[in-house]
């Protein structure tokens, strides 16, 4: 487990981002659902209200509701709010002009003149790292966003394959570069199929890497059969050497949840991780509970021209 700080003045416990030494809150706000509340001052409302409650991670995407959750972040964070967060966003392109272009229009949207953490969205593909990575791929002008203080760290997401995550460290490592931070889905569903807390976390931490774990609840799917709750989901991620985990929160009744098992965290004992996957190894039917690993979900599969 990692390091983990004293409590904050909200009760919220933050980590350490692998080698930034960047502090972050236990629980990161997920950018995609504060974009779909039909009056924008809800979603303001939603991330203004974990802000003071003590949550600093912000998550986000260059595509998330078409621009709509950038844009909403960046209302919410004038008046002294971008100050107290980490702000971190995503962007689908992985060529160097399509890159360049993203970063520059998130930060208009954003309101911001830098961004904490870019990461490049849904590196779902075996061929994803070579465009990225490979002579004018994304990472240079990711690079030259850094240089020029737009950004200050630079990570990685994907939800596919573990594989594809270690390939994109490999080559990474090969010219010379580590990332920052490295997202994925971090589950209890997950340590039982295609698994990147089996795979993928050892290589995070063995490089001192920032762990950011999404889909903690997977997508919500896993709370329909009433094997698992909601609380023992996040625990079970939080529980886990994450240096923050993302769950989208829609409503302030659903970020009061998450506030909640964040203040009242504890981490599990082996006897009780033992017993939760016990349970929720009877759960079979990837397609119905981790579809975005096996199915067709994905905003660049779906608009592959995002990629550029």
């Amino acid at each position: 487990m990692r390091t983990q700080k004293p409590v904050s003045k909200s009760g919220i416990p933050y980590r350490t981002l692998g080698s930034t030494g960047e502090e972050v809150s236990i629980v990161g706000l997920g950018g995609f659902h504060i974009g779909i509340q039909d009056d924008e001052t809800d979603s303001i409302r939603i991330i203004r209200t974990a802000i003071d409650s003590g949550i600093n991670f912000m998550d986000n995407c260059w595509d998330y509701n078409d621009g709509t959750s950038e844009i909403r972040m960046g209302k919410a964070l004038r008046d002294g709010y971008r100050s107290k967060v980490f702000l971190m966003t995503k962007i689908d392109g992985q060529t160097k002009e399509a890159a360049a272009k993203q970063i520059d229009e998130s930060l208009r949207r954003l309101q911001t003149d830098m961004i904490d953490l870019l990461q490049f969205h849904e590196v779902i593909r075996i061929s994803d790292p070579d465009r990225i990575l490979g002579p004018d791929g994304a990472i240079e002008a990711a690079l030259e966003a850094k240089r020029t203080g737009k950004i200050r760290y630079i990570g990685f997401t994907g939800h596919k394959s573990p594989d594809i995550h270690l390939k994109m460290l490999k080559m990474a490592l090969e010219k010379g570069f580590i990332f920052d931070a490295v997202q994925m889905p971090l589950n209890v569903l997950d340590a039982h199929n295609i698994s990147f807390e089996r795979k993928v976390l050892p290589a995070l931490l063995e490089n001192n890497i920032g762990v950011l774990g999404m889909k903690p609840l997977c997508g919500g799917s896993i709370l329909n059969n009433g094997i698992v709750n909601a609380v023992e989901c996040l625990r079970y991620a939080m529980s886990l050497p994450t240096s923050v985990v993302i769950t989208g929160c829609d409503s302030l009744a659903i970020l009061q949840q998450a506030l909640e098992v964040a203040r009242n965290f504890s981490p599990m004992s082996d006897k009780q991780r033992a017993d939760l996957l016990a349970r929720t190894a009877k759960i079979t039917g990837l397609d119905d509970y981790e579809p975005y690993k096996t199915g067709a979900q994905g905003a660049t599969i779906r608009n592959p021209n995002l990629l550029g």
